[in-house]
């Protein structure tokens, strides 16, 4: 038993943290560990909603983080170097399994570890990522929740061609170190070839990279962006959204929170569903079974998004056929 003393001097030695952990364990309730691994900064108000949605679907499972669960959380953003020492330091915890956001998340920890059940929520073909080797019965140490499905990518380009006809080019931003560039740009360049656009695929390593590389393009008429998924890009939203906006480019984006923040259209699944669905595989890799065991999930459901007000603010007029097929429609 602790006494006052020693309680404060515990508190005074800086394992305060620590001591709300190790009581609810005294009290009998048996506290299970978790990592998580996202490829976002931690003040990402995105990302903060996506890790949300994974602890509601959770508690609705019973597993009630500062209750019977504890998520230990590291936010290295898109940096190799933090992300492979992060991944490392959230192995050497030894939680039970570890939640991989982001597809650079989940490459950085199969790096460190063989063993460790992994989670993988978001990223592309799971195979040609190195993941796992067949779908359905996944051999290893990781499953999980897919976001996009590489060979619909040239539907980014079709869905830009129908708002602006007149569009014979087109730039495909992606970050240089991105492992999604050789899945998603085959669809893309025949695309490209099928619409008559001249595609454009600058290098970008940081974010004067892409100032510089959009203010360039938006030098000649009929042009327009195609934003594909990755950490790179997803981190850099805000910065690719002013950017298009500013030079006047229409742009299409993979997931819906750009079209909510400004941006002109997307294409793709909802993360946040995605987050919601992963916790079932969370919950039963906590009840015993493993990664082996759970198929792999590749995406079903592709919503379409246009906010109208960026559209009127580019001068562009959507087709009414258009607005009758999207999911949803910002005025």
């Amino acid at each position: 038993m602790i006494g006052r003393r020693d309680f404060i001097a515990l508190l005074g030695g800086g394992a305060a943290a620590a001591w709300p952990v190790a009581a609810r364990a005294q009290q009998g309730e048996q506290l299970r560990r978790i990592g998580l691994l996202a490829v976002a900064p931690e003040g990402d108000r995105i990302a903060q909603a996506q890790v949300g949605a994974l602890r509601q679907a959770l508690s609705e499972l019973g597993w009630v983080e500062g209750h019977n669960l504890h998520i230990e959380y590291r936010w290295p953003g898109d940096d190799a170097k933090r992300l492979l020492a992060d991944a490392s330091e959230l192995v050497g915890l030894k939680p039970e399994l570890i939640v991989a956001s982001g597809a650079l998340a989940g490459l950085a920890l199969i790096r460190v570890t063989s063993s460790m059940p992994i989670v993988q929520v978001m990223g592309a073909d799971p195979v040609a990522l190195g993941f796992v080797t067949n779908i359905p019965n996944p051999t290893g140490n990781i499953t999980g929740f897919f976001a996009q499905e590489p060979t619909l990518s040239g539907k980014w380009l079709e869905v830009l061609k129908e708002i602006m006809p007149a569009m014979s080019r087109a730039m495909i931003l992606l970050g240089a170190e991105s492992p999604n560039t050789t899945m998603y740009l085959p669809g893309i360049e025949a695309a490209a070839e099928q619409y008559k656009v001249v595609l454009t695929k600058p290098e970008l390593k940081n974010d004067a990279d892409i100032r510089n590389a959009i203010a360039e393009f938006a030098g000649a008429p009929n042009a327009g962006l195609v934003v594909l998924p990755g950490a790179f890009t997803g981190n850099r939203r805000a910065l690719i959204i002013t950017q298009a906006a500013q030079h006047h480019l229409p742009a299409v984006y993979p997931f819906p929170n750009f079209v909510d923040e400004g941006g002109l259209v997307s294409f793709g699944i909802d993360p946040i569903q995605l987050f919601r669905s992963s916790a079932s595989y969370v919950d039963r890799i906590l009840k015993g079974a493993k990664p082996s065991e759970l198929p792999v999930q590749l995406p079903s459901k592709f919503e379409l998004n246009i906010n109208l007000k960026t559209a009127k603010a580019l001068g562009l007029t959507i087709p009414e056929s258009f607005l009758v097929r999207a999911d949803r429609v910002i005025e």
